[in-house]
């Protein structure tokens, strides 16, 4: 075990870090404001340029150059170009018109830009006149969370609300898949793949897997001899170098981890953790998968990926809470580790969102010290968040359901509640004479 690193400055160290706190969440108050007031305003402009630009019989062309000439105005104000100004207006449009309970919310303080900016981006994917519903829901799962830990949940209550079914949307646009060169500066290139969701998280696990067998390779044989590697580069290099290898040769050119062509590192395969519904792998239901810790995925594409692995996982949830209380997992690595899998997702940390699979099972209360290998004292965290338990005075114990309660250095309190798992269920009523459950 390692003990924490001692702050250095003690109770002044903590009293000017409680002031800068202090500061920063003043600065939110009064940005967040000044960004609403902005916003109102641009959506004013609009609605003038709309306004002014409507006439009996005018034409569409006329309210294009009305909002060109206001834009142009205002980019002077803004020192900025019309062309960036008329896009703001129309997303400013959007925000105040489309999503006004999510601005009011914002402004009341129950939830931050971010959360705006994400209720806006996913609700967009449903008609008009779902707005409002679904704003109204998504606002409360937002409080409390960060954006990017509820964007991904966002978007998979947008696809369930939809009419048209998840699986049918996601056809047409797979259909849309491509692969474009946009040329930068310096003789250097943007290859863009637009590929599924699926492929796409695979083919970068893969990358990073290779670049980090790589990288591991390197520095275990240059730590005996006290050589410094003469190979710089960084995972991103090499993540990018080995993408190249395999697209141009279809092999990596040279295998670091055995001096040898195609060798281990061309077995490396990718690794997805995917959340399906028991519905939607039978059939019953065409709704989105959860690809944990990214963004939802189509149901054809889950179920195909459930048909080929080797290790399934049933779970049980606690009716009530929606809480994964049991697996019937037997393989090693054990059920243990696989349960907490599906319980925590991923980081434990607040607002982390690395996914499980990537993450480091901790004990909660330090092994060393007492802490037992048991469901109700381990969560897993990431690599980063595993450090910063260890080494900083930042603490965390575990409640009950799966609950981290993490306290600062300064005392405050960071409750992480265990993930929503992606299907829960409700006691059905009983009646007299109906068989007891089993």
């Amino acid at each position: 075990m390692t003990e924490a690193m001692e702050i250095p400055g003690g109770d002044a160290y903590l009293a000017a870090i409680a002031g800068i706190v202090a500061d920063v969440e003043d600065v939110e108050r009064r940005m967040a404001a000044v960004q609403i007031a902005q916003l109102r305003t641009l959506a004013a402009a609009g609605r003038l340029a709309e306004e002014q630009g409507a006439p009996p019989n005018a034409k569409v062309t006329l309210h294009d150059m009305v909002l060109r000439s206001i834009a142009a105005e205002i980019g002077g104000a803004m020192r900025t170009t019309d062309r960036t100004v008329q896009r703001r207006i129309g997303e400013a449009r959007v925000t105040i018109e489309g999503f006004p309970a999510a601005v009011a919310a914002w402004e009341a303080g129950r939830i931050v830009r971010g959360h705006v900016k994400a209720i806006v981006e996913t609700g967009l994917n449903l008609p008009a006149e779902m707005w409002a519903e679904f704003e109204a829901i998504a606002i409360e799962r937002c409080e409390g969370e960060t954006p990017n830990r509820v964007r991904g949940e966002l978007e998979i209550l947008a696809h369930r609300m939809h009419p048209r079914s998840f699986a049918e949307r996601h056809e047409e646009a797979a259909a849309r898949r491509c692969v474009r060169l946009i040329p930068g500066r310096d003789g250097m290139s943007d290859l863009i793949a637009t590929l599924p969701t699926v492929i796409a998280e695979g083919i970068h696990d893969r990358l990073t897997q290779q670049a980090r067998a790589i990288v591991d390779t390197r520095e275990e044989r240059s730590a005996p001899l006290g050589v410094i590697a003469t190979d710089g580069r960084s995972t991103d290099q090499v993540r990018a170098d080995v993408l190249a290898d395999l697209l141009l040769a279809g092999t990596p050119s040279l295998d670091d981890t055995r001096d040898t062509t195609a060798g281990p590192l061309g077995a490396i395969r990718a690794r997805v953790q995917v959340l399906i519904p028991a519905a939607t792998l039978t059939g019953a239901d065409d709704g989105p998968c959860d690809l944990t810790g990214r963004s939802p995925i189509d149901p054809a594409t889950a179920r195909t990926l459930a048909g080929a692995t080797h290790v399934w996982e049933r779970l049980f949830h606690d009716p009530t809470t929606g809480v994964t209380v049991a697996t019937d997992s037997y393989r090693v690595p054990s059920g243990m580790r696989r349960f907490l899998q599906a319980r925590d997702q991923h980081c434990r940390f607040p607002g982390c969102r690395v996914a499980a699979i990537r993450c480091e099972v901790d004990h909660t209360h330090d092994h060393a010290l007492g802490g037992r290998t048991e469901l109700s004292n381990l969560a897993h965290l990431c690599q980063r968040h595993h450090s910063m338990k260890q080494f900083t005075a930042w603490k965390v114990r575990q409640l009950r359901g799966g609950v981290l309660e993490w306290t600062s250095p300064l005392g405050r309190i960071y409750r992480e509640d265990a993930p929503t798992p992606a299907v829960a269920f409700t006691p059905a009523a009983t009646h007299p004479g109906d068989p007891a459950p089993f």
